[in-house]
C-alpha cells in the first residue's frame, strides 16, 4: 500500500459516489487516511473530476496541507477532528444523499428495519443543522465519531466512517437505501423497526461477520 494507491482508491470511490445520484455538482467530500496523513478531496471540484495527484495531502496532527497547494474541502475540520478522535477511523464519506435529506426534514431517528443495516451500519446518529464549513460542524460531528460509524445532518446530508473507503462507501449506499425504505414504507403505515434481540441476532450470525470481514478489506 502506498501514498498513490489511496489516491487511486479515492478515484474509484469518488466516480462511485457520483455515478449512484449520493452527490450532485461540487457537493460532498472524500477522504482516506494514510501514515499520519489524509488525502482530502480539494475544494470546488465534482468529486468524479478529481485526479489522482490532486487530492490534498493534509498532515492529521497539525492540519498543515504538505504536497500539492490545492485548496482542501471546506469540510475539512470535519474529517480532522474525526480522524484524531478515532484512530480506528481509515475513511470518512460525506456526501448529499437525496432520500437521507428528506429524512432528516420530517424525522430524526432511523430505526433499524432489515438485515444489511443492522449488520453493515448498526444504529444511525443524528446531529440537528448546523452550519456547513463551520467549526461548530465539526465539534458536533465530534460528539458522534466514537459511538456511531454513520451520522444524519439535519437539512444537510450523511457522514459515514469506515476502516477503509470500501467500508464507508458501502455504509453511505446502506443508509441512503434504509432512508428510502422508511419513506416509502411510512406513505402507507408507521414501519415495522427489528426489534433489539432481532438486531442482536444478526450481530452474532457468522454470515454477517463474515460479510463485515470482506467490507473490511480494501482491494
Amino acid at each position: 500500500m502506498s501514498s498513490l494507491d489511496i489516491r487511486m482508491e479515492l478515484c474509484r470511490y469518488a466516480n462511485k459516489t457520483v455515478a449512484n445520484k449520493l452527490v450532485v455538482g461540487p457537493g460532498g467530500n472524500i477522504s482516506a487516511k494514510f501514515e499520519g496523513k489524509m488525502y482530502l478531496s480539494p475544494s470546488g471540484f465534482a468529486l468524479d473530476e478529481i485526479e489522482p495527484e490532486q487530492w490534498v495531502e493534509v498532515d492529521i496532527e497539525s492540519g498543515a496541507i504538505t504536497d500539492n497547494g490545492l485548496r482542501p474541502s471546506s469540510e475539512v475540520l470535519m474529517h480532522l477532528y474525526a480522524y484524531r478522535a478515532n484512530p480506528n477511523i481509515g475513511a470518512i464519506v460525506h456526501t448529499h444523499p437525496p432520500y437521507c435529506i428528506a429524512f432528516t426534514l420530517v424525522e430524526q431517528e432511523l430505526p433499524v428495519m432489515f438485515p444489511d443495516q443492522a449488520a453493515l451500519v448498526g444504529k444511525t446518529a443524528y446531529i440537528p443543522y448546523v452550519l456547513p464549513t463551520t467549526d461548530k460542524l465539526a465539534d458536533a460531528l465530534l460528539e458522534k465519531v466514537n459511538s456511531a460509524s454513520s451520522i444524519l445532518l439535519g437539512n444537510h446530508g450523511l457522514v459515514t466512517t469506515g476502516r477503509n473507503l470500501r467500508e464507508a462507501y458501502y455504509r453511505t449506499e446502506v443508509v441512503e437505501e434504509s432512508a428510502k425504505i422508511f419513506l416509502i414504507a411510512t406513505a402507507i403505515k408507521k414501519p415495522k423497526a427489528l426489534t433489539d434481540e432481532e438486531y442482536e441476532e444478526i450481530a452474532s450470525l457468522e454470515s454477517e461477520a463474515y460479510r463485515i470481514q470482506l467490507l473490511q478489506k480494501m482491494k
